[in-house]
């Protein structure tokens, strides 16, 4: 198991404090790993193999100028998904790099938004070789169910060194 799919698993499941706490310590700390992603305050809902949810608060250090989710705040949480996931799902003597994302925004990012990230289990299993190309499914709901933004970022999957 990753190290990052274990400390999700502690940190939501501790008796003292609750899910919701450790959920709260989970989501600080993945942004302190990678502090651009800290700007967004993404807070991890679901984490396991093949599926992760982060929720990206509404609020005015995110919003353009016709507040609405910054489009740039929605990729930074759909990458920070995307990166929790991976690290969630990809097998021990793999890599994963991002190569580059492709998104289409739908409609306004008028609420706290849910960022999406989704593979399948086949494609982090599929033969190595000197690497591959993985697609994520990802996309971002505002809190009425409306799809904010949707795309996939494709990664690099490559033999891990040493």
């Amino acid at each position: 198991m990753s190290q990052v799919l274990s400390l999700w698993r502690t940190a939501s499941t501790l008796p003292v404090v609750g899910g919701s706490v450790g959920t709260r310590v989970f989501s600080v700390v993945f942004g302190q790993k990678a502090p651009y992603f800290a700007s967004i305050r993404p807070r991890f809902t679901v984490l396991e193999p093949n599926h992760a949810e982060l929720v990206i608060p509404k609020r005015r250090a995110v919003q353009n100028h016709i507040g609405t989710v910054h489009a740039i705040a929605l990729c930074n949480g759909l990458e920070a998904a995307m990166g929790a996931l991976a690290e969630a799902t990809i097998p021990a003597d793999r890599r994963w790099i991002p190569k580059g994302m492709d998104v289409s925004y739908t409609a306004k990012a008028t609420s706290d938004i849910t960022c999406v990230a989704e593979t399948d289990p086949e494609q982090w299993t599929a033969d190595l070789g000197a690497g591959y190309d993985l697609a994520v499914r990802v996309k971002g709901v505002r809190d009425d169910g409306t799809t904010v933004i949707e795309g996939s970022i494709n990664l690099w999957i490559s033999p891990k060194k040493g």
